[in-house]
């Protein structure tokens, strides 16, 4: 055959030999003779010892040849390796490359197979291993020889070697499930606590046993693991009633007998068929499991035959078991394995070639059959699924379910009980059942438990809430639900369903109590304080009577949670709520607004000098040193009070005017008590009006400066202006600054205005600079807020930066109360201000109460000296010796000294006499626009 064919010819050949029950001597006779006229080839080769259903050939020879592809085997045994890792890395080493496509490896071991495979690389994504396991007794052989306990491996290399394959998993489930409840490896004793062989009897019957193993192929059993099936080959049935099976397994999975699936074999070869019709293969290598050697082999046959007529095809190959492993599974067992296998283009010249596959006529009986069992398998699959979710859905209602559960009998008498109705009330259901539910609740509960058992029995699911004692005493509070037992259409008793909702009935009550009541003080808060207001309303305009409401503000509370923080802020505030409750009379009702803000609501003395009264006993108890942590602190309170009805009608319109009046009592300084006024409201509605006008004064320029010059009193020269602010509104006219600078303190506008008058002085300054006065300085009044803000640094550089103005050319006028509030962070900023160049010029000064002990700790460089102190100059001996005093003080620090509201020229003479260097008033300029300035700095330069 060889040479009549010529096939000594090829450079790369593979053969492929199934020798049916031979001697191993003609085996060898083979061998020596295709190893000496194909020296080059690559042989791969198994000798099965058993009967081969129907063939009677005894030698199946196949001749493969590749133009472009290599072929390379080995032949290897168990023993020449310490490890079967090491064979691995050896079967790798030496024939897997990065063009392998193609890896086929043959065991006579099953308990190597799998793991061989497993370990074995892929190297790129077309390369598939097909494994396979020889049945028992059987051979491997190759061009080296026999082996015994070993393995044939064989790779197929090449870029140009296109496979396409088959590997499909045939195995359908039948039956239900059986859960194992014992087992050790590959043994299996027990199936859901019955031993494995009876059930294995009592199934299949005792001709599958006494054909086993072939049978256990062919009806495998399948376990799921990780989504994938896996099959277990059942091998042989132990005199002990335990079954071996080929695979390990764990106690807790789940088996099911399955069977070849013959129509998913028919339809997989069906569909693969026509697809290889169009593409035309050069070889075809078809590897099949013992599995289809039973009732399936006859389709088998078909098979064969057809997919001889697509391109020669080698089936006579057949293994216990078969897996394959490629890119889209680690490993998977397969009925069948085919490789179509082709180098060059497909062959057009088949297409008058005519195959087909169809379903032998024998066949069609073994197909409806399959179809009849998968769709009953299926059937009671469902079956069993509703039968276990009905149970599993009673056990979880009963057995695992958290809330107690019971049910009695017609006469109330328990019949059963759940684990948490033992657990939660403390009783053992020994000791319970057949007693009468009643004996465990309340005597006071009894008729009204009774009434809904009866309607419960009626047909009415009853639903009520029950305070039942425990066995150690403790009342738990229990949603009840009874439900109608009915067993036939009649009742016979009911069910009941109890859930503690004791917590969440604390919880509830705690959540309404936070909802209206202040947790620290437990005093009523604004929501619930509220409703106490409208209660008594409705009273008093029902009883003609009159009531009083206070507001009480504590003074300067911030600064005591600022300094000690707010835990102990809130532990003086509790002795301070302690106070006011220890002087109120009976009928008040007092609650916490929020922070140090409290209402009390007076409902019965309410005579002016009655709630007047009220109110200083208040203020006089809060003044009280408090103590805390071995430290005293000092607190007092502004009241504001207004009366219904008098002053308002209605919660709102009281509040609202309380709050006016509280508001001027601490504007007045504090700790004072303000009844409401009309006039109070009047005032309160001008400034919300003033503070909408302010609000927009910047957006629409209704702001400017003016400049009023400081003179070297001695030389007559301009040395500085100082920037005044203005105000133009287009209804009121011009608005005086002490109006309001005071309100855009109060709502926080004076950091923009603030902002904008230092960019607006230190331009014009600089534009005034670059007409000739070049040492002209500017002097901007800064308020005490402005100054204590933490971006007021950050202004300052910005407005320099802008306007290119020298540091050393602007001076920040500061007041002594702005100064010393808060010393330490006023010093710091004044030094970065000295730091930046910039002058800082203390404004009235002497006014304040510590100028002098102070003066020598502010890096400050100028004193500007209180107009007052200059008014009565030349008429009062004291204000004059305080004048002196101050000047020569300023020469002594060398600090400028400036006389402010020098309104005389009397004035100024006396000023010179007293070495004052510097003044300004309406005696040298008045206040003057940028504009009007510019003609009297002109001529003071000429």
């Amino acid at each position: 055959m060889i040479e009549k064919h010529h096939i000594a010819q090829y450079d790369h050949l593979f053969v492929q030999i199934a020798a049916n029950n031979a001697d191993e001597g003609d085996v060898r006779e083979i061998v020596e003779l295709l190893e000496r006229h194909l020296p080059h080839a690559q042989l791969l080769g198994m000798i099965t010892h058993r009967e081969h259903f129907g063939d009677d050939g005894r030698f199946f020879i196949c001749f493969t040849s590749f133009e472009k592809t290599s072929v390379h085997s080995v032949l290897l045994s168990y023993e020449e390796f310490a490890h079967p890792s090491e064979l691995v890395t050896y079967i790798s080493d030496t024939l897997i490359t990065e063009e392998t496509n193609l890896l086929l490896l043959f065991t006579d071991q099953a308990r190597h197979l799998q793991p061989l495979v497993r370990q074995l690389p892929l190297v790129n994504e077309k390369m598939v291993i097909i494994g396979g396991c020889v049945p028992e007794g059987g051979l491997l052989f190759s061009q080296e020889g026999v082996v015994v306990g070993g393995v044939v491996a064989v790779s197929f290399n090449g870029i140009s070697l296109r496979i396409q394959s088959l590997h499909p998993f045939l195995w359908e489930t039948v039956g239900t499930a059986f859960q194992i409840t014992k087992c050790r490896e590959n043994i299996l004793y027990e199936l859901d606590g019955k031993k494995a062989a009876i059930l294995l009897q009592r199934y299949l019957g005792k001709e599958f046993i006494e054909r086993l193993p072939f049978s256990g192929t062919e009806f495998p059993l399948i376990v799921e693991r990780n989504g994938h099936k896996e099959c277990l080959p059942i091998i042989k049935v132990n005199e002990d009633g335990s079954i071996e099976l080929n695979g390990s397994v764990e106690q807790g999975e789940k088996v099911k007998f399955s069977y070849v699936h013959v129509p998913s074999l028919y339809w997989n070869m069906h569909d693969t068929f026509h697809q290889l019709i169009k593409k035309w293969p050069e070889s075809i290598f078809f590897y099949h499991g013992t599995a289809l050697q039973g009732y399936a082999r006859p389709m088998l046959q078909q098979v064969t035959a057809a997919l001889e007529q697509v391109a020669p095809t080698l089936a006579p190959f057949v293994f216990d078991e078969l897996v394959i492993k490629d890119q889209y599974f680690p490993i998977r067992f397969a009925a069948f394995s085919m490789i179509a296998l082709s180098e060059g283009s497909p062959n057009r010249n088949h297409d008058n070639v005519s195959a087909s596959l169809t379903v032998p006529r024998e066949f069609q009986g073994i197909m409806t059959l399959a179809h009849l069992m998968s769709t009953s398998s299926r059937d009671m699959e469902q079956l069993h699924v509703h039968a276990q979710i009905s149970e599993q859905r009673y056990k979880s209602l009963f057995e695992h379910n958290t809330d107690i559960v019971y049910s009695t009998d017609l006469h109330g008498n328990l019949t059963s009980v759940n684990p948490a109705f033992e657990q939660v009330l403390g009783y053992k259901k020994e000791e319970i059942l057949y007693t009468n539910s009643l004996k465990y609740i309340d005597p006071n509960d009894i008729p009204r438990v009774s009434r809904y058992f009866y309607r419960a029995l009626r047909g009415k699911v009853q639903t009520y809430n029950l305070e039942i004692p425990t066995k150690s005493g403790e009342k738990l509070l229990f949603q009840i639900k009874n439900v109608p037992i009915v067993v036939e259409g009649k009742k016979v008793g009911i069910y009941g369903i109890g859930r503690n909702i004791t917590e969440q009935k604390k919880a509830e009550e705690k959540i309404a109590y936070l909802a209206y009541y202040d947790p620290d003080t437990h005093l009523p808060n604004r929501t619930k304080w509220m409703e106490i207001i409208d209660e008594q309303l409705e009273k008093a305009e029902r009883k003609h009577r009159k009531l009083a409401v206070m507001l009480i503000d504590l003074d300067r509370f911030k600064l005591i949670n600022d300094s000690v923080g707010h835990f102990a802020g809130d532990e003086i505030l509790k002795q301070v709520v302690q106070r006011i409750h220890h002087v109120l009379p009976i009928g008040a009702w007092l609650g916490r607004f929020h922070g140090d803000k409290f209402c009390l609501l007076l409902t019965g003395r309410t005579d002016a000098e009655a709630v007047f009264e009220v109110a200083t006993r208040i203020t006089k108890e809060v003044a009280k040193p408090i103590l805390y942590e071995n430290k005293e602190f000092f607190i007092t309170a502004s009241i504001g009070i207004c009366f219904y009805p008098d002053d308002g009608v209605d919660k709102h319109s009281l509040l609202k005017n309380a709050d006016i009046a509280v508001n001027m009592a601490k504007k007045s300084g504090g700790n004072r008590i303000q009844f409401y006024a009309a006039k109070m409201n009047e005032e309160m509605l001008y400034r919300l009006e003033m503070e909408g006008y302010l609000r927009k004064a910047l957006e629409k320029q209704e702001l400017f400066l003016c400049y009023q010059p400081i003179i070297d009193i001695h030389t007559g020269a301009i040395i500085g202006n100082e920037a005044l602010i203005r105000w133009r509104h287009p209804q009121l006219g011009l608005v005086r600054p002490g109006e309001f600078i005071p309100l855009a303190e109060e709502t926080g506008l004076i950091h923009d205005i603030g902002r904008w008058v230092l960019m607006t002085a230190c331009k014009q300054t600089k534009e005034w600079q670059q007409l000739g006065n070049e040492h002209l300085s500017v002097f901007v009044n800064v308020s005490a807020m402005q100054f204590q803000h933490e971006q007021f640094i950050d202004d300052v550089k910005e407005a320099l930066r802008q306007s290119q103005l020298s540091p050393h050319c602007l001076h920040l006028e500061l007041t002594e109360n702005s100064m010393l509030r808060h010393l330490s962070n006023s010093i710091q900023v004044m030094n970065e201000l000295k730091q930046l160049g910039v002058g800082i010029a203390v404004d009235d000064f002497g006014s304040g109460y510590a100028s002098f002990s102070y003066l020598k700790r502010l890096p400050a460089t100028t004193l500007k000296i209180d107009r007052s102190f200059i008014e009565q100059l030349h008429t009062n001996q004291s204000d004059t010796a305080i004048v002196k005093a101050i000047i020569t003080m300023g020469h002594g620090l060398g600090l400028k000294t400036i006389a402010e509201g020098v309104e005389t020229v009397e004035q100024l003479e006396l000023l010179k006499m007293l070495h004052c260097r510097y003044a300004q008033g309406y005696v040298l300029y008045p206040p003057l626009a940028a504009e009007e300035l510019v003609g009297y700095m002109a001529a003071r330069k000429k």
